[in-house]
């Protein structure tokens, strides 16, 4: 059988591998396992922080439209409840844009609803 040397593809995946860490702090960024590690928890962190962040700027949504709601003597829960009795289906993110962006066009929303 014929001899088989890696070296090529070896140096090849390190190299691959401390460039995906290039920046981070000690050991980390020039050691080959440790790097490896780092990428797992990173990766891992990575995925559960895209959910944290669509939890967070819906969160964010509901505090401007109760803030904005609360100017017309109503609360954040019966103004979603009105809404949706009345049937007009705005999410969250737009409401929030009005209530923000154009106080007017919210201003009227609410008129109707009301």
């Amino acid at each position: 059988m014929t001899r088989v040397k890696k070296g090529v593809h070896a140096l090849k995946r390190r190299k691959n591998v401390l460039a995906r860490v290039k920046g981070y702090r000690f050991g980390r960024s020039t050691k080959e396992r440790q790097a490896k590690e780092a990428i797992n928890h990173a990766g891992t962190y990575a995925f559960a922080h895209r959910r944290d962040k669509k939890n967070d700027n819906r969160m964010l949504w509901n505090v401007k439209i109760g803030a904005t709601v609360k100017e017309f003597n109503l609360s954040y829960s019966t103004f979603i409840g009105v809404l949706k009795k009345k049937n007009i289906l705005i999410n969250r993110k737009m409401l929030a844009y009005l209530a923000q962006s154009e106080p007017e066009t919210f201003k009227r929303l609410v008129k109707t609803v009301l």
